[in-house]
């Protein structure tokens, strides 16, 4: 007579559901599954065909059904139901107050008894099955429990490959930002040692210039008077004449004690400018930064961007792709809408900024509210937290429920967004002519934040800057 062979329950149960495996198949990595948990895992993680327990990817469309492994799994179940029926007739502990052998279990107290106990007083009344039949129920309830957790410890698997992925996307951000602030702060360096070179130049050519002048001036007083000296020596020697030739040649030594020679004066304006160089000197290189420097009174955030979006480098700019981007599932962040925000929020005051939509040919404007829901793909109308107007397949609408179609004269450019907390007022309007194109009047109850979404991939939506200028302030 052959062996029968032994199998534990562990052999035979799906690491998926923790039971007995139901219609088994087997993968080419030779893990085994339940069919349906195979089919709900792969349904539920959305792409990719891999295995559950090791990962590899499996190649094949269809797994194959492992006939031996069912029949096992049937015997199993088989001869496990027919031992649980007969296991408190045969096996078990001895009850320690009857010394009869724990055949029962009591339901209500949540213990094996024996035959005796079942009539005692203590359990009289007490509902009770066969210890079998209970082995079974606690081993299902296990079992489900078992699921239970094998499912959070999905989830928790899941979510720690999320963060993984999160904090590779930390450190690529930082990296990136950092390369942008030493690009940023490489202009404002080479632009403040080219304006100091040229100061530096400057000064050096002032200082060549009148030291040339003074070099002039101190060799022209030098002739002077080596012509002063050479003359006064003359007339000492004429002063040591005694006899009368002195007196002839009086007359011509006296002419020579009367030159011509102009007395020195001194130069104006021949000292260097310093006052010209060092005088506000910041204030100055600073006014002239200003020809250089751009401000954008709105920069978009990209933690709120959705993974189809491009930005520009400067955060200024935003189009639509084909590709979707591996970018965090942050709360922060829009998907599956193709929208982004803002990075800074208003809560009172007035604001405003001009987006070119250009031959954009999708597009929404305005504000959102903090709250406004990111996760879903919900229409951007006031009741849903946004204040905007719309331009889809060529016409022109208000963001209210229902959508108000709007009347426009031309085709604008470009669109100014202006924020009035104060006022509870969100106006549209075409810059080029100040040409009103519509006022939302809500209360503003919460932060809200400049909106985009855009549905074009070829003429993205752009931020416009501000034209700055200095203005200086007198006392009263």
């Amino acid at each position: 007579m052959a062996a029968k062979l032994s199998f534990s329950e562990e052999d035979l149960s799906c690491p998926v559901c923790c039971d007995i495996f139901r219609d088994p198949v087997v993968l080419q990595c030779s893990h085994s599954f339940c069919k349906s948990c195979l089919q709900q895992y792969w349904t539920q993680k959305g792409s990719g065909r891999d295995c559950p327990l090791c990962r590899s990817e499996s190649s094949t469309d269809e797994p194959v059904v492992s006939l031996t492994l069912k029949n096992l799994c049937d015997a199993y179940v088989q001869e496990n139901t027919a031992r649980g029926a007969a296991e408190g007739e045969e096996t078990g502990e001895l009850c320690s107050l009857h010394g009869e052998r724990l055949k029962l279990f009591c339901l209500e107290d949540g213990q094996p008894i024996c035959v005796v106990c079942h009539t005692s007083r203590r359990h009289k009344h007490h509902e009770c099955c066969p210890v079998g039949e209970a082995v079974l129920d606690c081993k299902g309830e296990l079992r489900t429990a078992l699921k239970a957790l094998r499912r959070k410890w999905e989830a928790f698997d899941q979510a720690k490959q999320a963060y993984e992925k999160t904090a590779d996307h930390i450190k690529t951000q930082a990296q990136q930002t950092e390369k942008r602030i030493k690009d940023e702060f490489e202009k404002l360096h080479h632009f403040l040692r080219a304006e100091e070179a040229v100061r530096l130049t400057a000064l050096k050519e002032e200082e060549e210039e009148k030291s040339q002048v003074m070099r002039a001036k101190i060799e022209e007083i030098g002739k002077s008077m080596a012509y002063l000296s050479d003359t006064i020596r003359a007339i000492e020697e004429e002063m040591k004449v005694e006899d009368i030739s002195l007196l002839h040649k009086f007359r011509t030594t006296m002419r020579s004690t009367k030159p011509t020679l102009r007395e020195p004066e001194m130069i104006s304006s021949v000292l260097i400018r310093v006052a010209s160089y060092v005088g506000s000197l910041r204030y100055e290189v600073w006014a002239k930064m200003l020809k250089m420097v751009e401000y954008t009174p709105v920069i978009l955030d990209p933690n709120t961007a959705a993974p189809w979006l491009v930005l520009s480098e400067g955060l200024t700019s935003v189009s639509d792709s084909e590709e979707r981007q591996q970018l965090p599932d942050n709360p922060e962040r829009f998907d599956p809408d193709t929208a982004v925000l803002g990075a800074k929020g208003f809560s009172s005051g007035t604001h405003w900024w001009d987006v070119e939509v250009g031959d954009n040919t999708a597009w929404v404007l305005g504000v959102a509210k903090e709250s406004a829901q990111r996760k879903e793909k919900i229409p951007s109308v006031l009741k849903n937290g946004y204040l905007s107007i719309y331009y889809y397949h060529k016409m022109y609408f208000a963001g209210t429920s229902p959508l108000t179609r709007l009347s426009l004269k031309k085709k604008p450019q470009r669109i100014r967004v202006m924020v009035d907390c104060d006022r509870s007022k969100v106006t549209f309007s075409d810059p080029s002519d100040r040409t009103h194109i519509y006022t939302f009047k809500h209360t503003f109850t919460e932060t809200v934040f400049p909106y985009f979404w855009v549905g074009c991939k070829e003429c993205p939506l752009k931020i416009l800057p501000v034209e700055l200028s200095i203005t200086q302030t007198h006392p009263n």
